[in-house]
């Protein structure tokens, strides 16, 4: 008997009533760049468990596309194309926080900020400054080394030691401050700190005379972590009992907003 149009149409949905190719490339995508942006066809057929010629075809689909390329060893790389499409989601990203960050100004009077881990480097997407007149300021879009900032140690809390010494290799440790720490061992004692406290202290590593305190967005769609920071006369350790609630609060409400972008 012939298959009817709205038949075949009910067979590429996907139990959640979306489009099951678009749901097996989003997640053939998001794999890859889990595995560092290159894989090979097998690799993906053995994490996602679908036959490889249905992988085959979808990447010959995002390869036409540009959102992934074939390498001349035959493997497959994310493509260029996505790049504009992660510039574009940051810049969302950080306008949604807008409304958090203020209200953390409000309620802490230092700096706010929010940051992303984009490969191995921190990219700052947001900011609200004080309304002191002494304040911090760093410019939306500057990237940073993780190991001298606050925002750097509190998105790296959860990833696998080994996976920190490893991009700690490839970045180096260079000192921006007497302070910076600059030995992996040191670094991953920090991260250890971290996730005992609950929060992140970047105290006059990246700038003398500047602490920051950083706690991560739980469940964000990406790793995210929110700020502040300020004069270290004024963010003591004092402060920092007040403060550090605060920042865990709004975080919480932030990932909750960010969960909700999206109407079902």
């Amino acid at each position: 008997m012939p298959t009817s149009s709205a038949s075949t149409t009910d067979s590429a949905k996907s139990a959640s009533g979306g489009v099951q190719s678009l749901e097996r490339a989003f997640d053939l995508l998001e794999r890859m760049a889990d595995a560092g942006g290159e894989v090979g066809l097998s690799e993906l057929s053995a994490g996602s468990g679908l036959p490889l010629p249905t992988i085959h075809r979808l990447m010959r689909t995002l390869v036409a596309c540009g959102y992934v390329r074939q390498q001349p060893n035959r493997r497959y790389a994310l493509g260029p194309r996505l790049i504009r499409l992660g510039e574009s989601a940051s810049r969302l990203l950080g306008t949604w926080a807008r409304p958090y960050l203020a209200r953390l100004v409000e309620e802490t009077g230092e700096t706010a900020n929010m940051a992303l881990l984009d490969g191995d480097e921190i990219v700052y997407v947001a900011q609200v400054p004080s309304k002191h007149s002494m304040r911090m300021f760093t410019e939306v879009g500057r990237r940073v080394l993780p190991h001298s900032t606050g925002v750097g140690k509190a998105l790296l809390a959860a990833t696998p030691d080994a996976e920190v010494r490893a991009l700690l290799g490839r970045t180096g440790m260079p000192a921006a401050t007497e302070k910076t720490i600059t030995t992996p061992d040191g670094f991953l004692a920090a991260l250890a700190d971290v996730r005992r406290l609950g929060y992140a202290v970047d105290d006059n590593e990246q700038e003398i005379g500047v602490r920051c305190l950083a706690v991560s967005v739980p469940d964000s769609p990406t790793a995210a972590a929110i700020s502040i920071s300020g004069p270290a006369g004024r963010v003591t350790e004092d402060a920092t009992e007040r403060i550090v609630p605060v920042l865990q609060e709004i975080a919480r409400e932030l990932s909750e907003a960010l969960a909700t972008q999206n109407p079902a």
